[in-house]
């Protein structure tokens, strides 16, 4: 988010302000409306396409079929695609908010791992309600996005390596030299399971979602592909969310916005000639598994991790890509469970055919 909201998406009054729900807890939904739609895409047979989940040290992140790692350039483009775009504005365009250095601070969210045997500590939240409680194993010198001083959004992510376990802050500060921590939200994630949030609750993004799994890394771009979605930032989001977010951060109701979830993909005919080699990677992942929109902030930020050897006079290529040349995508039908992130392979007619690596 952009440092002059660091707290928006938090807002007390925005977090009681929820979508109302069914006795069950789950949010109410048109079924008869997804069982037509449901029915018109199996008369498609297009079946969902997914490879090998992305690997982190020895972590899965996410099983193979888990909506992050689901492609959707086979997909029906959402119904409401142009008037997104045109919210946006269509001369929009993207900026890579991950490279080397900027003004003495890494560029971009870090994160770190962890044996199993980091010594948790205490960590207390703000946000208690919508948080996971800890302790975590945060160690004292956890990178912080935007370095130690910073005064943004100061994301702190580490994996448990071992147990694949993924640990998030949002707005977090060591105590005591980092024997304990204080943190805006904190959310815990099993790598290995395809569970979402409960309904309505936040992460240590506006959406509820987990931030480590949509970051550009420079390793998997030098190894030739993405294999996962990317997250991004819109200054204007709707009061709402749709699967697989969890959480919305706005007041704002007209369904010009787009609501926190949103997957967007650039077209298919958007020519990738002229481009470098790694940022026609990231152009190509933008095509198969879209983006997913996460948290507030500048229009159209894609996330990715700092690394000093990232080229930014190459990821500044990306600004020749404009909001003109996405589409949002509608990915209800992949839904079965609406609290599982898991696609639904029983409603598409071929079935589940892996993409080979």
């Amino acid at each position: 988010m952009d440092d002059q909201i660091p707290m928006l998406l938090h807002e007390p009054s925005l977090i009681l302000a929820r979508p109302s729900r069914c006795a069950s807890g789950r949010q109410p939904s048109n079924l008869a409306g997804r069982a037509v739609f449901t029915a018109a895409f199996l008369i498609m047979s297009i079946p969902p396409v997914f490879g090998q989940s992305p690997m982190l040290e020895n972590c899965q992140v996410f099983p193979h079929d888990n909506i992050w790692n689901t492609r959707v350039d086979n997909l029906p483009v959402d119904a409401n695609s142009d008037n997104y775009i045109a919210t946006i504005g269509e001369t929009t365009f993207v900026h890579p908010d991950f490279g080397t250095v900027w003004e003495g601070a890494p560029i971009g969210i870090p994160w770190t791992s962890v044996p199993g045997s980091q010594q948790p500590v205490p960590v207390s939240f703000l946000y208690s309600d919508e948080s996971d409680p800890g302790p975590y194993p945060i160690p004292a010198d956890a990178p912080i996005e935007g370095g130690p001083s910073s005064d943004g959004d100061r994301h702190v992510l580490v994996l448990d390596r071992d147990a694949c376990v993924l640990y998030e802050m949002f707005y977090a500060f060591p105590e005591n030299g980092g024997a304990s921590w204080n943190a805006g939200s904190g959310a815990v994630f099993d790598l290995g399971s395809n569970a979402l949030r409960p309904s309505g609750w936040t992460s240590a993004d506006a959406a509820g979602l987990p931030i480590l799994p949509g970051l550009v890394r420079f390793e998997e771009v030098m190894a030739g592909e993405i294999r996962h979605a990317l997250r991004f930032t819109l200054p204007q989001t709707r009061k709402a969310f749709v699967w697989p977010a969890r959480h919305h951060a706005s007041n704002l109701t007209g369904s010009q916005y787009p609501p926190m979830g949103q997957r967007f993909r650039l077209r298919a005919d958007f020519d990738l000639g002229g481009y470098s080699t790694e940022v026609q990677v990231i152009l190509t992942a933008l095509k198969k598994y879209g983006m997913i929109l996460a948290d507030n902030g500048s229009a159209i930020y894609i996330s990715g991790v700092p690394n000093p050897e990232w080229s930014d006079d190459n990821l500044r290529q990306l600004r020749q890509v404009t909001a003109a040349d996405f589409e949002a995508v509608d990915v209800s039908a992949l839904m079965g469970d609406p609290d599982s992130g898991q696609t639904n392979t029983a409603l598409f007619a071929d079935g589940f055919e892996p993409l080979d690596p």
